[in-house]
């Protein structure tokens, strides 16, 4: 299975007053780029919800390499680089075309939805991401 890539197209209220994107949208772009990685691989995000489960961010790491700018065509590239009992770690790539903007790492606990306790991945989901390398 090849790595899940989220396209979307920067907006004008995303950029800062140099023009490119404003650093803190990076972090709302992989957000929708999860929900779009879940809902292709597994089911709309709240259907795990619903049986219980929900995965919180753990650590989020960004590195800033170029600047994305109004109207750019982003892809997000989503590797899953690691899959724990309870942790997945999401290596995020940000390209305009050929161009790396942005890379990192997003390390995800697994919880349950009313408590917020770790609990371990289930196993439908482990197989449907394990693939997604």
């Amino acid at each position: 299975m090849s790595v899940f890539v989220h396209r979307l197209r920067v907006r004008y209220s995303e950029c800062d007053q140099q023009g490119v994107v404003f650093n803190g949208h990076y972090l709302f772009y992989y957000d929708n780029a999860l929900t779009e990685l879940w809902r292709d691989r597994i089911s709309p995000y709240q259907e795990m919800v619903g049986r219980g489960f929900d995965v919180v961010v753990a650590e989020a790491t960004l590195r800033y390499r170029s600047a994305a700018r109004f109207d750019e065509v982003l892809d997000i590239s989503m590797p899953v680089a690691h899959l724990g009992n309870t942790s997945l770690i999401i290596r995020p790539e940000y390209r305009v075309g050929e161009r790396l903007v942005a890379d990192g790492e997003m390390r995800h606990v697994f919880v349950d939805s009313s408590t917020l306790v770790p609990k371990p991945m289930p196993d439908d989901i482990r197989s449907a991401l394990s693939g997604a390398a």
